[in-house]
């Protein structure tokens, strides 16, 4: 194509968005922001920002990250590209929606206050600027989907866990209570948890062993948790 071609053409910007799912060990979370500037501004926001001219679209989503909360080095996907003609008011703006998995206990002194970040429960979110809101949704639907099929969840816990914190965990991605002892049986059934000498005390007097991924065995056997996700052939 010659460069003439590419003349007169209309500009559109494109932007990054961030999605923070984190789990603390009880309920799932999400990160958002005050938004500082106009349209918009002081409202809740998702982390986004407008790629620069030299940045691929990972290095912009991670700069993002850590401009507007201090947090790197954490797990990062493409989720989807949001392209509604009018989502931005200002100016045709296409975003390029990233989500992120983070245990918030790991993460809690690395995140800044400077934009006003806060954790919100997933069942009790704030409202959230423009289409912010669709691209969480979708985000849940493919974290779901991820959930039930590849060992991305533990990216939320510590190295070392609890039974009660996994099935915490898992309530919150799938939205749904699970009976502890049939959840207890069917994920040891697994035999991809490694049970540790010691407990964890704080929760109860007779405390809960800590678990941790046997994450070779789970390259092999890595559909052996559908065994205990509610209807995993409706994910997604």
């Amino acid at each position: 194509m010659k460069i003439s071609q590419y003349a007169g053409k209309n500009k559109v910007l494109v932007a990054v968005d961030c999605i923070i799912f984190g789990f603390d060990g009880t309920e799932m979370k999400l990160l958002v922001i005050r938004r500082g500037f106009e349209p918009e501004k002081g409202r809740w926001s998702l982390m986004g920002g407008i790629i620069r001219p030299t940045e691929t679209l990972d290095f912009a989503a991670a700069r993002v990250l850590k401009e507007l909360t201090g947090l790197e080095n954490v797990y990062m996907e493409q989720l989807h590209t949001f392209g509604e003609v009018e989502r931005d008011p200002v100016e045709r703006t296409l975003s390029v929606v990233y989500f992120s998995l983070i245990d918030v206990n790991k993460f809690k002194k690395q995140i800044n206050q400077d934009f006003h970040s806060e954790w919100f429960p997933l069942k009790k979110l704030p409202s959230l600027i423009f289409d912010h809101r669709d691209m969480v949704e979708l985000a849940k639907q493919k974290l779901r989907y991820k959930a039930a099929f590849h060992p991305i969840v533990f990216e939320m816990l510590p190295e070392k866990f609890t039974l009660p914190q996994l099935q915490n965990l898992y309530e919150g991605i799938f939205d749904t209570l699970m009976d502890k002892r049939n959840f207890s049986r069917k994920v040891l059934s697994t035999g991809l948890l490694i049970k540790q000498k010691d407990k964890e005390r704080l929760s109860s007097k007779r405390g809960a062993f800590y678990y941790k991924l046997d994450k070779r065995k789970y390259q092999t056997k890595f559909n052996a948790f559908l065994n205990f996700i509610p209807n995993p052939t409706n994910l997604g």
